[in-house]
């Protein structure tokens, strides 16, 4: 199995390292491609000393993780994709190993999603652990296809569900230890706060409100 890693990053020099050293030991990923969304912290040049072959594309401006994905999308060489956030805590090994290994076996399954069990009940409780989890192996056909739309900043996750559910294709999900870092811990309580309202506002316009009640 041959597996690309699209990894979008803005601003994680303080966090990516701990993601770069586990997909980089992968027996399975055979290129990570890191898509520099408009950083200022010098987060390309970090990857680019310690991780030389890991490809670098930056982009000169913050355009939103969707659009990230869709630059990053066209340096994909292979046919099975790993998406994965820069800014995840607690990343194992042998779960990402045992993801890839899962998605080589069980043929028929078309996308796994890693679920982050360890994300508090209030994100469990809307669902939020596996629905909104960037972490996702699929296939790069299906990811292309689903990026034909026009798509904000953070209704990446959601076009690909609903992708997944109007074409029947087989979805299942694994169990993560990772988290992600919280907005209101990198950015603080009003940027972080304010980013986090304008994400469920692109979800909410994405899906509709009377999708996201039920």
């Amino acid at each position: 199995m041959n597996v690309s890693c699209l990894i979008p990053c803005f601003n994680e020099r303080e966090r990516i390292a701990g993601v770069l050293n586990v997909v980089t030991r992968s027996r399975y990923i055979n290129q990570v491609v890191c898509i520099d969304d408009g950083s200022t912290d010098g987060t390309s040049g970090f990857i680019k000393a310690h991780w030389p072959a890991v490809e670098v594309i930056r982009l000169q401006h913050n355009k939103g993780k969707t659009e990230a994905i869709r630059h990053g999308l066209q340096y994909v060489r292979h046919d099975t994709l790993l998406m994965i956030d820069a800014d995840l805590q607690y990343l194992r090994q042998d779960e990402l190993e045992a993801a890839l290994e899962a998605y080589q076996k069980y043929t028929a399954v078309d996308m796994i999603i890693m679920r982050r069990i360890n994300s508090p009940w209030f994100v469990k409780w809307y669902r939020s652990d596996v629905l909104l989890s960037g972490e996702r192996i699929l296939k790069t056909a299906d990811l292309a296809q689903i990026l034909r739309q026009k798509l904000k900043c953070y209704q990446l996750e959601v076009a690909i569900n609903r992708y997944m559910l109007l074409h029947k294709k087989v979805v299942r999900w694994m169990p993560w230890s990772a988290m992600n870092t919280y907005k209101v811990d990198k950015l603080g309580v009003l940027d972080g706060s304010r980013k986090e309202f304008n994400m469920y506002v692109d979800i909410v316009n994405y899906v509709g409100l009377s999708h996201m009640c039920l």
